[in-house]
């Protein structure tokens, strides 16, 4: 791997100085590959000190990433949460600084990589020619944006783009607050790119420039250079900072290893026994013919009694011999390359990732994922979040239910996907199952609550506390 990610920050054409910083480099180890773009907020009065504590800390604590790579990236945040707001209490003329920030950490070895984020920085994906933004904005504006209400030029001009919700340095104690980082780990691909960056860009340059620049012939170092001339050239009006990580790897294939012309096969006649005292190995083609064979006939008779042999043979295996019914085998039916492919792809997905939030996105997953099997959830808490238009098929000789949701789960969450042909789309047997913008094709059930039978017991109770309703509007929640 060479020259694969670089980084870059820039003041911009209106702030008088840079309150943005960013990481991208090698872990300790060299295993991984870190990046982060983080954006401090509070002006001269601390926001360029929130993000130098935090790029410290975060270097620091991922110095050696292993294990359980999400817990190691959440904890480094809360190292830093803490270090800011210590300092905000310490120096009053710091007690309005906070950061935002996007982390990744690439395992490009085992093509994937894990996120963690806070605010209204952002995580784009790029592949086969498509960017998906895969970080969602902790801000009002952003959750319009995100949820489509706000069109991205709407969201790029709204008077309160930059108030978020979220930031390192609002608060203590956010260990107890499972849900105040966005977490999350993809798959990343040979050919794969991964874009972190301040709101510097995304605030003026729309995603297609973004795109046309990354699907360019430049260099990466090229590129980052001008995604940061892009955002200039339209006004500069707050620090900008860019990260590009690329997995370079080339894509494996099997091949097949050719036969070396010293190691084909040769024919060689088969030659009968003989005693020392024998004729020689070779002869004159008169000899030849004249040559009897072991009862003294001569060799043109023993061919043509040899050509009558065959020709009964023949005669008999055609219109003699007993016809024998040869069973038919039932027809397999073998799945569509692409189609495996995509059940695999989710399969990789779900056991690899090490959080308990995954998210499908449909430049990953652009046909329908085609299961052979119901997916069961085995984790305490799962969230599945589909971004795009995630759909769950059917094989066509699979009839069982798309998700089977066991009585053992805490808290498990499916949003914003389609689940389409199956005689039953989810089996559960919790009520630990929130369903959050899911639309059923072609169910004739769509959720069956299963019950555990005790036959040697009575049933008593309600099904009231079980609520699910069919709403016109779909609800994707961050």
């Amino acid at each position: 791997m060479a020259n694969n990610f670089f980084g870059l920050t820039d003041t911009g054409r209106v702030r008088g100085n840079n309150e943005d910083a960013f990481i991208v480099q090698l872990s300790a180890d060299g295993e991984y590959i870190l990046a982060a773009a983080i954006d401090g907020v509070g002006g001269y009065s601390g926001g360029e000190i929130a993000a130098a504590l935090a790029r410290e800390t975060i270097i620091d604590q991922l110095a050696k990433p292993g294990g359980n790579i999400i817990s190691m990236m959440a904890e480094a945040l809360l190292k830093a949460n803490e270090k800011i707001y210590q300092e905000k209490i310490e120096v009053k003329e710091h007690e309005s600084m906070a950061c935002v920030l996007t982390l990744a950490v690439v395992d490009v070895k085992n093509n994937e990589f894990h996120y963690i984020h806070v605010g209204d920085t952002r995580l784009y994906l790029l592949r086969d020619g498509s960017l998906i933004k895969v970080t969602k904005d902790q801000s009002f504006v952003g959750y319009l944006e995100d949820s489509g209400r706000l069109t991205e030029e709407a969201a790029m001009s709204h008077p309160k783009r930059n108030e978020i919700n979220k930031a390192l340095g609002f608060n203590t104690g956010l260990e107890n607050d499972i849900d105040y980082f966005e977490t999350g780990s993809s798959p990343f691909l040979p050919g794969d790119m991964i874009l972190l960056c301040s709101d510097g860009l995304t605030d003026l340059v729309p995603r297609k420039d973004i795109t046309e620049i990354l699907l360019s012939d430049f260099g990466i170092e090229v590129m980052v250079q001008r995604l940061i001339d892009n955002a200039n050239s339209k006004g500069g009006k707050d620090n900008i900072t860019v990260v590009l990580v690329k997995n370079d790897r080339p894509v494996q294939q099997q091949a097949v290893n050719p036969m070396s012309a010293s190691k084909k096969k040769v024919l060689t006649p088969a030659v009968p026994n003989r005693d020392q005292d024998d004729e020689p190995d070779v002869v004159s083609e008169d000899a030849a013919k004249s040559k009897a064979g072991k009862n003294g006939a001569p060799l043109s008779v023993w061919l043509l009694m040899l050509c009558a042999a065959l020709s009964l043979v023949i005669i008999y295996l055609l219109f003699l011999r007993p016809k024998i019914e040869i069973p038919v085998p039932e027809k397999v039916v073998i799945a569509d390359t692409a189609e495996s492919s995509s059940e695999q792809l989710f399969y990789q997905a779900l056991n690899s990732g090490k959080s308990d939030t995954l998210v499908l996105n449909d430049s990953s997953f652009r046909q329908p994922i085609i299961l052979t099997r119901s997916i069961n959830i085995s984790r305490d808490t799962l969230y599945i979040l589909a971004r795009g238009k995630i759909v769950f098929q059917p094989d066509s000789a699979f009839t069982g239910p798309a998700f089977r949701i066991p009585a053992s789960v805490k808290n498990i969450v499916l949003n914003g996907m389609i689940i389409d042909g199956f005689e039953v789309g989810i089996e559960s047997q919790t009520k630990n199952l929130k369903l959050i913008g899911i639309q059923f094709l072609d169910c004739p059930v769509p959720v069956r609550y299963q019950f555990g039978n005790t036959p040697d017991r009575f049933m008593n109770g309600s099904l009231k506390e079980i609520f699910l309703k069919a709403d016109s509007l779909q609800t994707i929640q961050p």
